[in-house]
C-alpha cells in the first residue's frame, strides 16, 4: 500500500485498493436460479414493470411500462461530460454551501484551503447524505461530510507525513454540519452565526446506548465504562426519525485505524470489518485511540448509526448500537402497521447484507421516543429464487451470540442466519405512496470463481440473482413488498425495479432492463429518495470515463423514476469527476437540495481555484413545486 498514491481516491476506491472484497454474491445465484427454472431471461418480468422475478402474477399496484407513460414536470436532459451542473429547461441551480464556507463569523477566509485554526467553524468536505428540518420558522439542514482528500485539503509535499495540526484539520473537516439556511433573492444561503449552527467532527463527545453500551469490547483506557466516545466518522448516507431528529451513518470507519507496531496482533473480527495495520490519514501517529496496538477496542466504537437533534446545538449525539455495527450506507425509517418503528439499512460492501431493525415499543406522534432505537430486533434479508424473501431475526437463539455481540459483530450474526450476500447494498428508500421499498445495489466490478466474503459466506460466480449478470459493472435496484403491506412483516416478495446498463455497447443484460434506453442510461445507482408523490429520485456514483462499457454515459447524474410504469428520465448531471449524492427538499417543496461530492477540475469557483464539494439548490423558474 505504501507505494500506491491513495490521497486523491474516493473512500470506496481506497478501501477496495487496500482490501479487495468478495466479488460474487448469493443474490446472483438467486436470480440465476429463477431465470434458469422459468426461462425468463428475456423478460425478467420487464424489470420495472412490477412483475415478480419468477414471471408469475403481477405484484399489486403496478402496471407494465407499455401501459402508459409517467408525466414528469420537465424535459429530460442528455448526458454531459463538462465541468458544471446541468438541469432541465425551466429550472436553475445555485450553490448553497461549499467546503470552507463560514458557519460562524470567526471562521477563517477560504483561500484554496486553510490551516487548523478555525477549521471546525466552516462547512466541511465531501458532502453526502442530508436532511432538512423545519424548526419553528427556521429551515435547518444537517449534512454529512464523508471523508477528505489530503492532496486537496493539505498543502503537503509528495510523500510528506502529515503533522499533528494537519491531522486535526482533517478531523475537523469530517463528520456533520448542522446549519440554518434562508432564502433570498438569488437562492439559499447559510445563516452565519445561527444558534442552530454546529460542527460535529471526530472529537465531538457522544454517548453509546443500546445492548452494546458498556460491553468490555467497547471499553478503553479513556472510557473504562464503555459508554462515551469521541466523534463520528465516514458519515455516508443519512435518515430522519419520525420524531424529527437526524440519523447519520458511519460507513468505512475501518480505514481510520492503524498501528505503530506492524507486528501487533489483530483482534478477532477485525478482518471481517477490514481493519488492518494501515490507515489512510495517519491518525495513529498522534492519537493513541486510533492506534490498534495501544487501544484495540476503539475500533469497536464505530460503525454505528448516530442520532443528532438538529433543533438543539447543545445536545449530545447518541450512537444507537441496537441498529447494528457495519458499514452503514443510510437509514430509511418507516412504521409498521402496529406502530413499531422500522429502520431499513444496507451494508455497503461486496458480499455483505441488507438489514432491518424493528422496535419492541410503538411510536405515537408527540409521545415518548425513549428506547425506540435501543430496544428491538435486528433482521438480515434472505432472498429466494421464487421471488419471495424473509427477514431472519438476529437473536441469541438464531446466531449463538449474545445480544451485545450481535450489535458489535453484526456481520457475523448475518452470516450465522444465512443472509443473502449482496452487490454493495447502498441507499434504501421507502415508498411514500405504495407498500414497497427499494435498495440500490451499486455494482460489483470484480468477480472471479471461488470468492467468499470475509466471513467465508459462499459467493460463487453465476450470471444472476437480483443481478442476472456474471460481471456487474452497472448495478441495479431491487424492490420488495412486505407481506400484508406491513413493513413489520418478516416475509416479502421481491423483483428488480431496474438493471442499469448500456444499450449502446451492451447486449442482453449488459444493455440493461427494458426501462433503460440510450436516452436515460446510467451506471452505479447509489443515492435514492422517494418524494411525496411516490417518484423515485436516483443518484449515481459510477464510472464517468465515457470509454468502453461506459461509452456515452456521461458524468454522474440524478434521474427520476416512476414506481408503476418503470419510466426513468434524467433530471440533472454533475460536474466531471463528481458523485451526485444527498437529496432533500425545502419546506414548501419548491427547491431541491443536491450534494456534489469530490468534483474534478475547478468546480464550482472556476479558474485558479481548487475543487470544492458543495450543496446546491435547484428550483423551477416559475416557482412551482418540484416533483
Amino acid at each position: 500500500m505504501k507505494d500506491i498514491d491513495t490521497s486523491h481516491m474516493s473512500w470506496d476506491d481506497w478501501d477496495e485498493q487496500i482490501r479487495p472484497a468478495p466479488e460474487v454474491t448469493d443474490f446472483d445465484r438467486v436470480v440465476e436460479t429463477a431465470m434458469t427454472r422459468r426461462g425468463v431471461l428475456g423478460s425478467l418480468v420487464a424489470l420495472g414493470s412490477g412483475a415478480a422475478v419468477m414471471g408469475t402474477a403481477m405484484l399489486k399496484g403496478t402496471t407494465a411500462i407499455a401501459d402508459g407513460h409517467a408525466t414528469f414536470a420537465f424535459t429530460p436532459i442528455p448526458t454531459f461530460t463538462d465541468n458544471t451542473v446541468h438541469v432541465p429547461e425551466g429550472y436553475t441551480w445555485r450553490t448553497v454551501a461549499r467546503w470552507g464556507d463560514a458557519l460562524f463569523s470567526g471562521a477563517p477566509t477560504f483561500e484554496n484551503g486553510h490551516g487548523v485554526d478555525g477549521s471546525d467553524l466552516i462547512f466541511g468536505e465531501n458532502t453526502d447524505g442530508m436532511e432538512l428540518f423545519r424548526v419553528g420558522d427556521a429551515e435547518v439542514i444537517a449534512v454529512n461530510h464523508e471523508y477528505v482528500n489530503p492532496d486537496i485539503n493539505l498543502a503537503l509535499a509528495d510523500d510528506a507525513v502529515p503533522t499533528a495540526d494537519d491531522v486535526m484539520t482533517l478531523m475537523n473537516l469530517q463528520g456533520v454540519t448542522v446549519m440554518e439556511v434562508a432564502r433570498g433573492a438569488e437562492g439559499y444561503d447559510i445563516v452565519v452565526d445561527s444558534p442552530f449552527n454546529r460542527r460535529i467532527h471526530h472529537n465531538t463527545p457522544m454517548v453509546l446506548t443500546g445492548p452494546a453500551a458498556g460491553h468490555p469490547l467497547l471499553q478503553t483506557s479513556a472510557d473504562p465504562d464503555g459508554t462515551e466516545v469521541l466523534g463520528t466518522m465516514n458519515n455516508c448516507g443519512s435518515g430522519r426519525t419520525l420524531w424529527g431528529t437526524y440519523l447519520t451513518c458511519e460507513e468505512n470507519f475501518n480505514g481510520y485505524f492503524g498501528s505503530t507496531d506492524a507486528a501487533a496482533e489483530l483482534p478477532e473480527g477485525f478482518d471481517r470489518y477490514g481493519i488492518s495495520h494501515d490507515s489512510r490519514y495517519a491518525y495513529e501517529l498522534y492519537h493513541a485511540r486510533y492506534d490498534i496496538s495501544q487501544e484495540p477496542n476503539e475500533a469497536h466504537r464505530f460503525g454505528y448509526i448516530v442520532e443528532i437533534d438538529p433543533a438543539d446545538a447543545s445536545s449530545t449525539p447518541v450512537k444507537r448500537t441496537a441498529l447494528g455495527r457495519f458499514k452503514h450506507e443510510n437509514a430509511a425509517m418507516t412504521i409498521a402497521n402496529d406502530g413499531r418503528v422500522v429502520v431499513y439499512m444496507g451494508d455497503d460492501e461486496r458480499g455483505e447484507f441488507m438489514y432491518k431493525y424493528v422496535s419492541n415499543g410503538t411510536y405515537a406522534e408527540g409521545g415518548p421516543t425513549d428506547g425506540l432505537l435501543d430496544d428491538g430486533t435486528l433482521y438480515a434479508a434472505h432472498f429466494s429464487a421464487d421471488g419471495t424473501g424473509e427477514w431472519r431475526a438476529l437473536t441469541p437463539d438464531t446466531t449463538g451470540m449474545d445480544q451485545a455481540m450481535i450489535c458489535i459483530h453484526t456481520r457475523m450474526a448475518g452470516s450465522a442466519v444465512g443472509a443473502t450476500t449482496m452487490d454493495r447494498p447502498e441507499w434504501i428508500a421507502v415508498s411514500t405512496t405504495l407498500p414497497e421499498a427499494y435498495c440500490c445495489l451499486t455494482n460489483n466490478s470484480r468477480r472471479a470463481p471461488g470468492f467468499t466474503n470475509a466471513g467465508g459466506d459462499a459467493a460463487e460466480p453465476a450470471p444472476g440473482t437480483p443481478n442476472p449478470r456474471a460481471e456487474n459493472r452497472y448495478g441495479q435496484i431491487v424492490r420488495w413488498r412486505p407481506d400484508g403491506a406491513d413493513h413489520g412483516a418478516e416475509t416479502f416478495t421481491w423483483d428488480l425495479y431496474v438493471m442499469a446498463g448500456n444499450p449502446v455497447v451492451g447486449l442482453g443484460h449488459y444493455a440493461g432492463s427494458d426501462n433503460v434506453t440510450e436516452g436515460n442510461m446510467f451506471n452505479s445507482p447509489d443515492g435514492m429518495m422517494v418524494d411525496s408523490t411516490g417518484l423515485i429520485w436516483i443518484q449515481t456514483d459510477g464510472d464517468d470515463s465515457n470509454e468502453g462499457a461506459f461509452t456515452g454515459m456521461g458524468n454522474n447524474q440524478m434521474l427520476i423514476g416512476h414506481p408503476e410504469t418503470g419510466e426513468i428520465a434524467r433530471f440533472l448531471t454533475g460536474p466531471s469527476g463528481s458523485e451526485v449524492t444527498g437529496l432533500m427538499w425545502n419546506s414548501d417543496r419548491t427547491v431541491a437540495f443536491v450534494g456534489i461530492q469530490h468534483p474534478g477540475g475547478t468546480w464550482p469557483d472556476g479558474e485558479g481555484s481548487v475543487p470544492r464539494s458543495s450543496v446546491i439548490a435547484v428550483w423551477r423558474e416559475d416557482g412551482a413545486v418540484i416533483g
